[in-house]
């Protein structure tokens, strides 16, 4: 089974994929839903720009039901 969430994959196109992304988001006190780079930045990129570990955030993203 492939994940539906990826590193690569910007913001704009996780929080378009399931509605649940938003509230995972928050927890690590993302605020990227208003956002200008959301559209352009990886959830690699921000995570790093935020210090926070992207493959934990990619386990939470990916138990999305």
């Amino acid at each position: 089974m492939s994940q539906q969430f990826t590193k690569e994959m910007t913001f704009a196109q996780a929080l378009q994929k399931h509605p649940e992304v938003a509230k995972v988001l928050r927890k690590y006190n993302l605020g990227c839903i208003g956002c200008m780079g959301a559209q352009n930045e990886t959830l690699e990129q921000g995570c790093s720009a935020h210090g926070l570990d992207v493959n934990e955030i990619l386990r939470d993203l990916n138990a999305i039901g």
